[in-house]
């Protein structure tokens, strides 16, 4: 059973490959945006679920991804090979820095002071001509490499179905090295992790600067994806809404993390389409909120803990 479902997410990806010339451009335009989510809840269970930091001010580091990509372009646009490093990059400055001070405090003060950073970051780009103000800024020419080109709708959905399949190799790798194994103590029990002579401040900084640069990559390809950027990008309600879908998920599972990504997307988009709920679309926020409620209340380890539950070895 174990071995079976190590294979589950390999074989979703191969469905996804075959799958993507198939699909038509509103359902491949809907499972690329999925996607781009998975990756940003995946930088984010990284934290909360492998290391117990919990942070709601990780919409900054996506944002500030998405934002370099736009500007490093300019008006003339860029390659893949340098932009999406550089948006990583960025991100993952920004990161260090907040981790380096965030990472002093604990509990609700490092929430608020992670927060405090994201909507500083926000302000910056909401309220001067860095990126466009309010409005946001448009990408005039999406990134290129070779014969990789952005603009191509089946280039796009396999260049970020690419870095879905990278991002969860590359946790699947931390998690079963010695340096997941000490993350995994650090979120247990932090201080005897400290006692028995573990640098914590470091492996803590290290898991942040890894969860923004993952963050980063997930904002340059919502930026290539959309061709446009905006504050709201970094606004705490990103922040939330993230850190709701690891929860709707199953926390500390890197396939939770997609799950509730997926669900999440599905569940807003359902809600807000009136041929399916009818006037009740108008107050989809409230309708969305009411089933987060109820997820959360009779699935408290998530969709991935109901599958788990329902098993045979269960």
């Amino acid at each position: 059973m174990n071995r079976l479902s190590s294979f589950l997410p390999l074989a979703c990806a191969v469905v996804l490959a075959i799958a993507g010339p198939l699909l038509s451009p509103y359902a491949g335009d809907f499972v690329v945006k999925v996607m781009i989510l998975s990756i940003f809840a995946l930088s984010l269970q990284l934290l909360v679920g492998m290391t117990g930091l919990v942070s709601l001010g990780h919409a900054a580091f996506y944002g500030i991804g998405a934002y370099a990509t736009v500007l490093a372009s300019g008006k003339d646009g860029g390659s893949i090979a340098w932009l999406l490093p550089l948006a990583m990059a960025c991100a993952a400055g920004y990161a260090l820095v907040v981790g380096a001070l965030s990472l002093r405090t604990r509990g609700v003060y490092f929430i608020m002071v992670t927060l405090a950073f994201a909507q500083m970051a926000f302000f910056v780009f909401h309220d001067t001509d860095v990126g466009g103000g309010s409005d946001g800024i448009y990408l005039y020419v999406r990134p290129v490499l070779g014969a990789l080109d952005m603009e191509n709708r089946l280039t796009q959905f396999y260049v970020v179905l690419a870095a879905l399949v990278f991002t969860y190799a590359l946790l699947v790798l931390i998690g079963r090295s010695r340096f997941g194994a000490a993350l995994a103590g650090i979120r247990v029990n932090e201080q005897r992790m400290r006692a028995a002579g573990f640098p914590v401040y470091g492996y803590k900084l290290a898991a942040f600067v890894i969860a923004g640069a993952l963050a980063g990559l997930a904002g340059f390809l919502l930026a290539a994806r959309d061709g446009v950027v905006n504050p709201e990008l970094l606004s705490w309600h990103n922040s939330g809404d993230v850190l709701l879908m690891i929860i709707l998920g199953g926390l500390g599972r890197l396939r939770g993390a997609v799950i509730g990504a997926a669900c999440f997307t599905v569940l807003k988009e359902v809600l807000a389409t009136q041929s399916f709920v009818g006037p009740l679309a108008d107050h989809w926020q409230l309708t969305l909120g009411l089933a987060i409620i109820v997820f959360v209340a009779l699935l408290p380890k998530g969709i991935i803990g109901l599958a788990e539950r329902l098993s045979p070895r269960a």
